[in-house]
């Protein structure tokens, strides 16, 4: 770029001063490199945001602060703008203290940010500026700002507990109040104390409700001036026709052809997809003039195609559907000018009596729906789908109070170990909740007589999995199926593989399926998948993306699985675990798999109680079916379901489901399950068949397996569970 009469902006505190440098090169302090004439294209951009007024303000309280909290929606700029100027304050003093940090809900967001940033600053991704997201990082010795999903910086902390590798933290999206960001701001409030030099600035998109504000005792609070805001429409409309209505709103706007894309916040993924298929039918009756209407699915925590700022848009309307909690993603869309907003989401509540999520449609809060209205800027339309004085409540409730907080106790037993003492939540967890995750884990052999965590624990918080997939995964290790296993856990760790397909195409696709199923169970059609992908993949003339669009299974999700499990092989090796070689197929290999899953889901298993596929759940004596895509779940009783099957996961309120579902047998379950979880498990005639089996059997079946399999004779008769030597 040619640098003659370029015009360059000191932007000292909140001043906007314009500088005439003629022909002097203005050199960018990250990289030393000349700025380019986009840096300054987009300076004038950023400095019409409204954060920036409050720079002076925020720099001063960094330097003199070690807790602040920004409050402004994402139109402000706060999650682009506020971590640069944190770079620059590790900057001022040569990064003495570390470098920044910028935590994220969302792994698409963390990346569009990071992307954002670093062109803003001028520097090249992955350098100067890089991100962290689960299966990909992107950063180098030079990286100074790193984006990363609030997740990740927890499994960082495993390795560097007062994570010294950073003088500022920012918590982006501290509203949403996940597992996470709950998990680091009550751990951050503890190492503040031990590192008086650590900056930690939090990003809220309303004003902060009261719990957060006295968390941290007088936290200066600086509020940021939204942009104007747009005009809001209450239709009124119950929240039975939502969803109806959404859909009818977005033909009118379209047919009345006023200029600008829409997004429309639905409650469920299922509503999401059913209102893209819609669209797309309707789409075709759309006269040409009015031009395209683009439907346009964007899932919560799967990201989206979602556009870089400057695209063009063309004459096509875009449409994006979408639910909770996906309010921020919509920053890069500059066209955006409409928002339908249902006004309910869906929320997993686990309840932890019967070890199942319980699904429930609530009113989103007051700081979900300002975010949504604030989305669109002041020429646009924001229609809310019920009454004005339907009563909202202020804050989102805080996810650890409604989640399986199985594997975050299973962390902070991890940090214990790692000098952090105690962790000072906003809203600790639900007692019953905490009760039940300590038992699991000294179940999985994972806690020792005092409590603290046993060596299987340690190796089991290594695994970014379910601490029961983790304790399967060692299992494996000893009864040399690790390269099975390994690709069962990539896959259930993975989005479902399995396309659902329009109503007209179920049949093809369940036929389509149907090749690849195992008569063990789904534990091993997934393997069965898997290895056709692989090999699929190595063909030179076959295009795996048509073979998966062929047979209806989802390449995306087929991709993770394959990341996922380089990603658990590489952490295998790296702590020195056998990995077997494959064998997948043989008797004895078949029977392994069952004994690793049962030493890690022996929890999770049931029983039919009457020949007709009602399965009863041993832990909690409830009684379910199994889900109608499982192998087992198309066949009819006549066909012989199997009586005893171990099941991986369990939904309560939207089906009473048993989901990816395996044969087992009463042998199997008593030889792999602790004793004392067996005693404790409530009567039943279930337990009384058990009960019966060990009383008579026992040495029968001992005797009759180890003829089939010498490597038994490890394995004591009804054991506390698998032990890793």
């Amino acid at each position: 770029d040619s640098r003659a009469d370029r015009v360059a902006f000191e932007t000292e505190g909140a001043g906007q001063e314009v500088v005439e440098y003629g022909d002097v090169l203005e050199l960018n302090r990250f990289d030393g490199l000349p700025y380019s004439s986009r840096y300054y294209t987009l300076l004038k951009e950023r400095m019409d945001l409204p954060v920036w007024k409050a720079k002076c303000d925020f720099m001063d309280k960094l330097a003199n602060r070690q807790f602040i909290i920004v409050s402004g929606t994402a139109r402000t700029g706060r999650s682009s703008q506020i971590p640069q100027w944190c770079a620059e304050f590790c900057l001022a003093v040569q990064y003495q203290n570390g470098m920044v940090v910028c935590t994220q809900v969302h792994r698409q967001h963390t990346v569009d940010l990071a992307l954002r940033v670093a062109d803003e600053m001028d520097v090249n991704i992955g350098h100067e500026v890089g991100y962290s997201i689960p299966l990909e990082t992107c950063c180098s010795g030079d990286t100074v700002l790193r984006y990363c999903t609030d997740d990740m910086l927890l499994r960082e902390m495993m390795s560097d507990p007062m994570l010294e590798h950073y003088g500022v933290i920012v918590i982006d999206q501290a509203h949403e109040r996940t597992v996470s960001t709950d998990v680091l701001l009550g751990l951050l409030k503890d190492i503040t104390l031990q590192r008086p030099e650590l900056r930690v600035v939090l990003l809220t998109a309303t004003h902060p409700g009261p719990k957060l504000l006295g968390h941290y005792k007088n936290v200066p609070l600086i509020q940021l001036e939204g942009v104007c805001s747009a005009e809001v429409v209450y239709t009124g409309t119950s929240h039975k026709d939502y969803f109806c209505s959404a859909l009818r709103l977005v033909l009118e706007i379209h047919h009345s052809q006023e200029e600008g894309d829409i997004v429309v916040f639905l409650a469920t993924t299922q509503e999401i997809d059913l209102a893209r298929d819609i669209l797309l039918r309707e789409e075709a009756n759309i006269p040409t003039h009015l031009g395209e209407l683009l439907p346009i699915s964007v899932h919560p925590g799967l990201g989206g195609t979602l556009p870089m700022p400057g695209e063009e848009e063309g004459r096509c309307r875009r449409v994006f559907l979408t639910s909770s909690p996906n309010e921020d993603l919509f920053w890069a869309v500059h066209m955006l000018n409409f928002v339908i907003d249902a006004g309910v989401q869906k929320r997993n509540v686990y309840n932890p009596r019967i070890r199942a999520n319980s699904v429930a449609i609530q009113p989103i809060s007051r700081i979900q729906a300002e975010s949504r209205k604030q989305l669109v800027g002041p020429t646009g339309k924001s229609f809310c789908l019920y009454p004005e004085d339907t009563p909202l409540p202020s804050e989102t409730r805080p996810h650890i109070l409604e989640s399986d907080i199985t594997s975050t106790v299973l962390f902070l037993k991890r940090m214990d170990i790692g000098g952090l003492g105690r962790c000072d939540f906003i809203d600790r967890p639900d007692p019953e909740g905490l009760m039940q995750a300590l038992e699991e884990l000294d179940y999985l052999a994972a806690l020792d007589d005092d409590g603290n965590l046993s060596e299987i624990g340690i190796i089991m918080s290594e695994f970014p999995l379910e601490p029961q997939m983790a304790k399967t995964l060692l299992a494996s290790c000893e009864f040399d199926c690790v390269n099975e296993v390994v690709t069962i856990a990539a896959m259930l760790t993975a989005p479902s593989c399995f396309l659902v397909p329009s109503r007209e195409l179920r049949l093809e696709a369940s036929q389509c399926h149907l090749k690849f199923q195992h008569p063990e169970g789904d534990h091993f059609t997934l393997i069965n998948i898997y290895k056709a992908f692989k090999q699929n993949q190595q063909e030179p003339f076959v295009s795996v993306e048509k073979w998966c669009q062929d047979y209806f299974l989802s390449l995306s999700a087929l991709q993770t699985a394959d990341a996922i499990r380089s990603e658990l092989t590489d952490i295998l090796r790296r702590i020195e675990l056998p990995v077997s070689m494959p064998s997948f197929g043989s008797k004895g290999n078949t029977l392994n798999i069952k004994r690793a899953l049962l030493a890690g889901f022996f929890m999770q298993v049931a029983r039919d109680v009457d020949s007709s596929g009602n399965y009863f759940m041993l832990t909690h004596k409830h009684v379910a079916q199994i889900h109608p895509f499982s192998a087992y779940g198309t066949k009819t009783p006549k066909l012989g379901l199997p009586e005893w099957v171990l099941f991986h996961q369990y939904s309560f309120s939207e089906d009473n489901c048993i989901r990816t579902v395996s044969h087992i047998s009463p042998e199997e379950f008593i030889q792999m399950a602790p004793q004392y979880f067996f005693f404790n498990l409530p009567p039943s005639e279930s337990k009384d068949i058990l009960q019966n089996i060990l009383d008579n059997g026992a040495e029968h079946y001992k005797a009759k397996k180890l003829q089939k399999s010498p490597s038994l004779e490890s394995i004591p008769e009804v054991t506390a569970s698998c032990v890793i030597q």
